[in-house]
């Protein structure tokens, strides 16, 4: 337990958010409310059709199930206690409350960094190495990496947890965001604490920066491989095979790169929490649509589902 002047789980941490703005505050909600019930509603559809669906009983829509259900948990950990502060007479999390929405939001995050790496490799040895991807890409291969992003993604968030709940903060208390993340939490920080934000940057170069050379690197074979392709159609296929990962890909590394390229900052100013309603928010919910507007497997899932349920009922 911490010592009570370091911001003790008996006085917890004040959200601020935009409380010296109540209506866009109260719009604000309003929009983040509704992005949730749609976050909730397409991810669950994903995770459903790719159970149901033999169809879809392949390695990527299995990653693709677990990047829903990744999804699903970062928003649930995050929006009700947001929208709870914002409706509610206080705005108030305890310490215990900040310090485990804190530790899943990194954990979740961690995971699905690495996941989108593992992703862009899938990708990659679909488009080249398609002969060989029934025999590389194999059931216990494709759980095995799966298991790899939960548990390293919630083992450094373990890492990250510790050392943010051993910092001192002196009393500090106030928080100018939605949300308990890492840049605030750093900022009310106290004392010397450069080794720790040291080990930090160690840690987001491992399940940031790592994964996305990784995809980067991924995505420059592909680009290789797809300029040597002649024909048009196979051009197309593997164009339409990656470009909704990359998609995803951006809106996920954008905003976290942009607010924890300064973790230190304790005013996270009204950029920062755009940014990190977006990330919250706005990308769960995106990533259901891009890999359904552009799929025609998930479509094709989507519609026997509907003619079988249909079926049901008029029998």
């Amino acid at each position: 337990m911490m010592r009570k002047e370091n911001g003790s789980s008996e006085e917890g941490f004040i959200l601020s958010g935009f409380s010296d703005r109540p209506l866009l505050e109260m719009a604000i909600s309003v929009f983040v409310f509704f992005f949730y019930l749609f976050a909730l509603s397409g991810n669950s559809i994903i995770i459903l059709l790719s159970g149901l669906d033999s169809h879809l009983h392949t390695p990527m829509y299995f990653f693709l199930a677990n990047l829903s259900l990744m999804d699903l948990f970062y928003t649930t950990s995050n929006i009700p206690q947001m929208l709870l502060n914002v409706w509610g007479p206080e705005k108030t999390i305890s310490f215990l409350g900040c310090m485990l929405q804190f530790y899943f939001a990194v954990s979740l995050g961690a995971s699905e960094s690495i996941l989108l790496a593992i992703m862009a490799f899938d990708r990659f040895i679909a488009v080249c190495r398609p002969l060989y991807y029934p025999s590389i890409m194999h059931f216990i291969l494709y759980l095995r990496l799966v298991t790899l992003s939960w548990v390293g993604g919630f083992g450094g968030g373990l890492l990250l947890f510790l050392l943010i709940v051993r910092l001192p903060r002196c009393g500090h208390r106030w928080l100018d965001n939605f949300f308990c993340e890492m840049p605030g939490l750093i900022g009310i920080a106290c004392g010397d604490i450069t080794s720790t934000k040291f080990a930090i940057y160690v840690l987001l170069v491992i399940f940031i920066i790592l994964p996305l050379t990784l995809i980067l690197v991924s995505y420059g074979f592909i680009t290789w491989a797809v300029l040597r392709i002649k024909s048009t159609a196979r051009w197309g296929k593997a164009f339409n095979t990656c470009v909704s990962h990359m998609t995803v890909v951006t809106l996920y590394y954008g905003p976290i790169l942009f607010r924890y390229s300064q973790p230190g900052n304790s005013d996270s100013g009204d950029q920062g929490k755009f940014l990190m309603l977006f990330y919250t928010v706005v990308t769960p919910t995106l990533n259901p649509l891009i890999y359904t507007l552009r799929n025609k497997d998930v479509k094709g899932a989507l519609r026997r589902l509907v003619q079988k349920k249909h079926c049901s009922k008029q029998t």
